[in-house]
């Protein structure tokens, strides 16, 4: 503790600065990765369409965090070099706002790369795909088809206004969506 004693007090508040917000810091990151920082609010199975996800979020706990951290390591480099006060100053402040907009930027990035996976049966609109289970003509009978719909190959319930049964292995369209997701399809020839 004696290199402490002989600190300028500008120096010993760049340290302090330092030593508490890489501490917490560290407590955030061990956090993350074991996984206490879910913002887990049950299971809660909801579609909002006017959801637009997080944004561009600046203020966050973990960006204040890295910008203390930041902030004051680049300070103690600084007065290591021998800059003065305010050259001290003006660089911790712009490292640690460089790096609270790095992190902004990745978390927002990050967030864009999510995917709902719900099933939106207005996409299957005008997809070719294939019968699967025998369709029954002037919707007599519920059958299955096979359509690509958001990327993936979906097993979906389908109807006709076609005047014969449609087989298994025939190509169709999706010409509409019922209000209840029954897909209503026509063969393609």
């Amino acid at each position: 503790m004696e290199w402490f004693q002989e600190l300028s007090s500008f120096q010993k508040t760049y340290w302090i600065i330092t030593g508490i917000s890489t501490i917490i810091f560290l407590f955030v990151l061990i956090g993350t990765f074991v996984g206490a920082d879910t913002d887990d609010i049950g299971d809660v199975d909801a579609e909002i369409d006017a959801d637009t996800g997080a944004g561009f979020q600046f203020f966050t706990l973990k960006n204040l965090v890295a910008f203390f951290t930041i902030f004051g390591w680049s300070g103690i480099a600084c007065l290591d070099a021998g800059y003065s006060k305010s050259v001290t100053i003006f660089v911790s402040l712009l490292c640690g706002l460089a790096m609270m907009f790095v992190m902004a930027a990745m978390f927002y990035y990050i967030s864009k790369l999510t995917s709902s996976g719900t099933l939106k049966m207005q996409n299957a609109l005008n997809s070719i795909g294939e019968v699967y289970l025998t369709v029954g003509a002037k919707r007599s009978k519920i059958g299955k088809v096979q359509v690509k719909v958001q990327g993936a190959l979906r097993e979906l319930e389908a109807l006709t206004d076609s005047e014969v049964d449609l087989k298994q292995g025939i190509v169709i369209k999706v010409i509409e969506v019922t209000n209840n997701g029954i897909l209503i399809i026509e063969p393609q020839n």
